[in-house]
């Protein structure tokens, strides 16, 4: 490797926080492991139980949400974080705890395979500081109308 591949090298990996490369490293263990739904969920459920109490209050109750409302899915972890999955391995929905990142808030967000289509321009992400009965039953309708 020369000396500008190896600058090249040097200034990527400075452009990651600890956190994201923490996340991308758990992805590849994830992408390794390939798990059955019952390993995915294991995984998932510990990562859970991993989490600070206020944003494992919050995923706790997600994971009741979306086994409950879309059995379909399969439950599983994706860079470390509580995820969804199609039929197809594709992810639908995930949860981000505040801490993951050392955000402010959790994330409850939704991929390109989630059908939330809504004209030329809609919401996929929406943050989360705690979870409310009000929240809960919108995200319920979110996740019925993203596996329709």
């Amino acid at each position: 490797m020369g000396d500008v591949d190896k600058q090249t090298a040097k200034k990527a990996s400075e452009g990651f926080s600890d956190e994201e490369k923490a996340a991308a490293r758990e992805r590849v263990r994830e992408l390794k492991a390939a798990a059955s739904r019952e390993e995915g969920e294991r995984d998932l459920l510990q990562k859970i139980a991993e989490m600070s109490a206020h944003d494992r209050a919050m995923a706790e109750r997600l994971h009741a949400i979306v086994t409950t409302i879309a059995p379909s899915l399969a439950p599983k972890t994706w860079y470390g974080q509580p995820a969804y999955a199609d039929k197809d391995g594709k992810i639908i929905c995930f949860f981000q705890p505040a801490s993951k990142f050392k955000t402010r808030y959790a994330t409850f967000g939704f991929n390109d395979s989630a059908r939330l289509d809504e004209g030329s321009m809609w919401p996929v992400a929406f943050a989360l500081k705690e979870l409310t009965a009000d929240d809960e039953a919108k995200i319920t309708a979110l996740v019925k109308k993203a596996v329709r």
